[in-house]
């Protein structure tokens, strides 16, 4: 595995699993075979409805080798609401400290949530705190405001949006981009995708490994979701061979500029 370094030392995966749409005894399961094969970041989300299940899987594992991440949303939209979930994760989860906690999204409350958040941070109970789906406009101004910069943004990105203007921003305040769903779900036929297929067979890999590579040597950390033990060991098998520059040359042209999902119109 390897890491990238947050802006208070705090080191996090490249790599981890994202949770989204997985729930109960499945949820479990994905969660423990991805730590078996060597996954050390595990996504969830209040939103997500899946906390309690991810702390099952977790309370069976060293949780210090473990880097885990969950948000906050729309009914902690306070500082007191805030205050309150954090602990209702905390519980869920079955532990005594979040690595990452992020707003899940903007809120016209989000400094009020933060300033919980920031709280919870110095008495160690979160060991870093960030946010989810700002864009430029949006992280500009919340940074502006806050007092600890977001040490993580988690966002759309991946080949089809590639958000280089939105990273480099990010990176000369000290926030690391996140990008969530690196298959763009699949849209735009993602895995029969001629660029990304004629340099998988360069390699002995798949589309989705290539696509993977090429946000890692980004400096992206990527939260592939899969519930299926194949992809799980095929997406974390990224860290054996490297994209030569002309490779992520090629990929580059894929970036149409427009996100997938509509989160930032």
């Amino acid at each position: 595995m390897e890491y990238l370094k947050l802006n208070n030392n705090l080191e996090i995966p490249v790599l981890g699993l994202g949770t989204y749409s997985l729930h109960g005894a499945e949820c479990e399961r994905c969660v423990t075979e991805a730590i078996e094969n060597g996954y050390r970041l595990i996504d969830t989300a209040q939103m997500y409805a899946n906390e309690k299940s991810v702390g099952d899987a977790i309370k069976h594992f060293n949780r210090k080798d473990l880097f885990i991440t969950t948000k906050l949303y729309s009914p902690g939209r306070s500082y007191e609401k805030a205050k309150s979930d954090i602990e209702k994760s905390l519980n869920n989860l079955q532990t005594d400290y979040i690595d990452l906690l992020l707003i899940h999204e903007p809120y016209k409350e989000s400094l009020d949530m933060y300033r919980a958040m920031k709280e919870a941070y110095a008495c160690g109970k979160i060991k870093a705190i960030g946010i989810s789906n700002f864009n430029k406009n949006l992280y500009l101004d919340f940074i502006s405001k806050c007092e600890i910069i977001p040490a993580v943004n988690q966002v759309e990105c991946h080949v089809f949006y590639r958000q280089k203007d939105l990273q480099e921003i990010l990176k000369n305040h000290g926030t690391v981009m996140q990008a969530w769903s690196p298959f763009a779900c699949g849209r735009n036929n993602f895995f029969s995708n001629p660029v990304l297929k004629q340099i998988a067979e360069k390699y002995n890999k798949t589309s989705g490994q290539i696509a993977l590579k090429y946000l890692i040597q980004s400096g992206v950390s990527v939260i592939p979701k899969t519930s299926k033990k194949e992809r799980l060991k095929e997406n974390i098998n990224v860290f054996d061979f490297s994209l030569t520059n002309e490779d992520m040359t090629k990929i580059q042209t894929l970036d149409t500029g427009k996100s997938l999902f509509g989160w930032y119109k």
